[in-house]
Order: structure tokens, then C-alpha cells, then sequence
């Protein structure tokens, strides 16, 4: 199964799966070692850098996105 379906199948969940689902993904992750975190971090601004330079991306000024992270807390 492809991401994007797993996450469209756990999109469909109530609620309280999708509570479940999220506190065990996040225990898997509390459990890499440093080694598998810093690949991770790295894999993720590899593919962000390359979405950014093939232009795929547009920037955000980080007002705009403070501004709305603290608007969805609230």
C-alpha cells in the first residue's frame, strides 16, 4: 500500500483511532536512535531542497507562517 492511501485510510478513522494511531507513530519515532533521526532530518531538507530548486515550492515569510500556526491553535 502507497502512502498517500495508508494516509487517506487514517484520515477515515473516528477520531479516537485516529488519536490511537497518532500516539503510536509518534512512540515509533521517540524510539530512533540519533543516528536514524539526523538520515531522517537530512532525507527531508534533501527533498525539500530539491522541490525548492526544481520549483516546485514557494517561500512563506515567517510572520505569515507564525501567523497561522497560532491561528490553528487557537
Amino acid at each position: 500500500m502507497r502512502l498517500d492511501e495508508v494516509e487517506a485510510e487514517a484520515l477515515r478513522l473516528e477520531p479516537a483511532a485516529r488519536a490511537r494511531l497518532v500516539t503510536k507513530l509518534l512512540a515509533s519515532l521517540e524510539a530512533l536512535t540519533d543516528e536514524e533521526n539526523l538520515r531522517l532530518w537530512a532525507e527531508e531538507a534533501e527533498r525539500r531542497d530539491d522541490a525548492w530548486e526544481a520549483g516546485g515550492q514557494t517561500g512563506h515569510p515567517a510572520e505569515e507562517v507564525f501567523r497561522e500556526a497560532r491561528a490553528r491553535l487557537k
